[in-house]
Formats: C-alpha cells, sequence, structure tokens
C-alpha cells in the first residue's frame, strides 16, 4: 500500500513551452496537499504525470510502503491510485447502476463497495437513469463512487468539488476526511480551498 508519494526534480513541459522544473513534493499517509495556480501552470499536468498518463521531461515519482521500501511504479499506479479528472470518463450511454458497477468491477471493488459507495453519495435515485440525463454534479458524484467503492490509497483530484452544490461539497468533504483518517494521501487541484486541512503547492503561472 502506498505510504508516501515523493517528487523529486520534476520537470514538465506542454508542447514547447515549461510548465514548471526542479519540482521536489513529498506526501505521506493521512496527508492532503492542494495544488493551486494561475490556468495553464501545470495542475492538472502533474496529476497526470503521478498517474502516469503524462511523462515529465526530467525527474522522479516514486512510491513507498509504510517501512519506506519503494514500490513497483507500475503496479503502485494500476492498483493503489484514483485519478478523478475534469472529464468524468463515464459512458453516457449506460446506466447509473451500469457505469457504477463496471467502473468499481474495472477496479476491483471490495465487498458491499457498490453499496457503500450509493450510499456514500446518495445515487439510489440515479440508478436507473442513463448517464447522459444526468446533471453535471450528479455525474461527479456518479464518478466520485469509484472512491468508496472501490478504495485506493492516492486520490488525485482535479477541481473535485467544482461541479458540486454546498450540500454535496460537505458529503464529499466528510469522505475526503474518512479517506486521511485511514492513511490515505490526497492531492487535489483546486481554484477554491479544500474545507479541511492541507497543505498547499502554490504552481504559479500567469493568467
Amino acid at each position: 500500500m502506498i505510504h508516501t508519494l515523493s517528487i523529486s526534480d520534476l520537470t514538465v513541459s506542454r508542447g514547447e513551452r515549461l510548465l514548471f522544473q526542479g519540482l521536489d513534493l513529498r506526501i505521506q499517509a493521512g496527508e492532503a496537499v492542494v495544488l493551486t495556480g494561475a490556468n495553464g501552470a501545470g495542475k492538472t499536468s502533474l496529476l497526470r504525470a503521478i498517474a502516469g498518463l503524462l511523462r515529465p521531461d526530467a525527474g522522479e515519482v516514486a512510491f513507498h510502503d509504510g517501512d519506506g521500501n519503494p514500490l513497483d511504479e507500475r503496479l503502485a499506479r494500476g492498483r493503489e491510485t484514483h485519478f478523478l479528472g475534469h472529464q468524468d470518463g463515464l459512458k453516457t450511454s449506460r446506466t447509473a447502476r451500469q457505469e457504477l458497477g463496471f467502473q468499481c468491477d474495472w477496479l476491483g471493488h471490495v465487498q458491499c463497495g457498490l453499496d457503500d459507495a450509493v450510499e456514500a453519495f446518495g445515487l439510489a435515485p440515479l440508478l436507473d437513469l442513463e448517464v447522459r440525463r444526468l446533471s453535471a454534479g450528479q455525474r461527479r458524484r456518479l464518478a466520485m463512487g469509484r472512491l468508496v467503492g472501490s478504495p485506493r490509497a492516492l486520490w488525485l483530484l482535479d477541481e473535485p468539488m467544482a461541479p458540486l452544490d454546498a450540500r454535496w461539497r460537505a458529503v464529499f468533504a466528510d469522505q475526503m476526511r474518512r479517506h486521511l483518517d485511514a492513511d490515505g494521501l490526497i492531492l487535489a487541484a483546486v481554484h477554491d480551498p479544500l474545507p479541511l486541512p492541507a497543505r498547499t503547492l502554490d504552481l504559479g503561472g500567469l493568467t
């Protein structure tokens, strides 16, 4: 299980534009870190680089267990990391029930994981609706279901609360606290502060 995420001397560019260079960051179990900065500063690119969806120009992303032993990067990403991006990654022709089941089966859900996800994010009234009929906030809640249905140590979140109203932001804040209390790790790109204690890494950038 991932206990520590270490980023050393990381450099990432997009096309010919340098986003950031020489970035160092260390996150340990039970800790949340928020990424701030202007649009285009590289917040999403950093999350994607950690998730293995983008190859950095230089530097290292490493994962360690509770004893400090290095973990295989491919296995750590494949089994212990959730990436929730701007795009929810949902198939719109499926019902919410089918999509949640597919997502959790694909990621490897625990027993009662689907039921826990439905309860956590109030998904019961949505299950028989096609995803295309859901609002942006409802789709985000459905996408968040995988975080509970298929527990993983490291949550990489890109503006996770943007489509949510105050009620569901409070619900998700509670889920994040539960995750941290269970020795999870959270790295979230945000414009608005997370409603829980977190360190801040400002990537700066131009507006």
